[in-house]
């Protein structure tokens, strides 16, 4: 197999022939005015440099080019690294390239790194930001680059939409806790700038409470492992029972850890829920209960959702996944 670092580029070619990058590209796509003399230079150097030709020679000469833009918050995350498994089964399906592109918390710098992504060489866009509102879903239609938002609502003439709904289980699962018997005051993890759908479930936990009459607490918690850890090990010097609502699975590990080491019992003492579970949940012991969407069908479907759009096939704009709970070790069953 060549080696990437040694493979021939379209430029080289060009730079040897001494013409121009579209001229090769109609050299190799028979398109386009070309006189014999040079396209005879040029089909040499090819030969001569063993020259194999991209996609890039073929958008350069149609003015498309086979490549998906897709702009996700972070790739550290398990539930996010499935998304894109999701997307990459269906792009190699439909023979597209994928360009991915991260973004900080940002809402600012997610405005800035989307108008990029949209407005380069791409055919399509993925977007998974939460925190986009309707004046920016406006604007990302003007730029008339078929995309899909995901975890969002909004739509447009060339803007389709994935959302998500953890409201109706969040607070099912609640209701059941209490119903049955459950003692402990529930406790929901606030993490800071993790979006729409932490701040949606954080509003169903409250109202749910209220309605209910039960007492509540929301305490600020670190993004990552080793802080949340460490913050809870000093938690559980004066907090020896507790029922915990986590972010996702590594929050959720992190508490349960600092609990077991902390000398309490899992879930006697201490319960831990997760609210975007992954395939970790089942990993961690003892096991996490926690909410659950497929992410990688997700993934899937903004594709599909994506290449209809394209091709002006897509009747529905909107697409909804529902989370389903999912009872682990780290909660009593009641």
């Amino acid at each position: 197999m060549q080696n990437l670092k040694d493979r021939v580029t379209i430029y080289q070619v060009a730079q040897a022939a001494g013409v121009s990058l579209a001229t090769v590209s109609r050299v190799i796509n028979k398109q386009g005015s070309v006189t014999p003399a040079t396209r005879k230079k040029v089909e040499d150097t090819i030969q001569a440099l063993g020259y194999k030709p991209s996609g890039l020679a073929q958008a350069l000469a149609t003015n498309r080019s086979t490549n998906i833009g897709v702009v996700i918050p972070s790739a550290n995350y398990v539930y996010i690294a499935n998304l894109l498994n999701g997307i990459t089964d269906v792009a190699k399906e439909k023979g597209f390239l994928l360009t991915l592109f991260s973004t900080s918390h940002s809402r600012e710098e997610a405005l800035s790194m989307i108008e990029k992504v949209i407005t380069a060489h791409v055919d399509g866009a993925i977007i998974f930001d939460d925190q986009l509102g309707p004046e920016d879903v406006k604007k990302i239609a003007s730029y008339n680059v078929p995309s899909i938002v995901i975890d969002n609502k909004l739509s447009g003439d060339k803007v389709g939409n994935i959302s998500f709904s953890y409201d109706a289980e969040l607070k099912k699962m609640i209701e059941n806790y209490y119903a049955k018997g459950g003692d402990k005051v529930m406790t929901f993890l606030h993490v800071h700038n993790a979006g729409r759908l932490l701040n949606r479930c954080e509003k169903t936990f409250i109202e749910t409470h209220k309605a209910l009459g039960k007492s509540y607490n929301v305490i600020n918690c670190d993004d990552s492992y080793t802080h949340t850890y460490a913050d809870f090990r000093e938690y559980f010097e004066t907090h020896k029972k507790a029922y915990l609502i986590a972010y996702r699975d590594s929050i959720a590990a992190a508490v349960e850890n600092a609990a077991t080491d902390s000398g309490l019992s899992v879930p006697e003492d201490v319960e831990v829920v997760s609210l975007v579970g992954t395939k970790y949940a089942n990993i961690v012991r003892p096991t996490l209960t926690a909410m659950h969407i497929d992410m990688s069908e997700v993934g899937k479907r903004a594709m599909y959702m994506l290449t209809d759009l394209m091709a002006q096939n897509l009747v529905d704009k909107q697409a909804k996944f529902e989370a389903h709970f999912v009872e682990g070790q780290s909660t009593i069953k009641r």
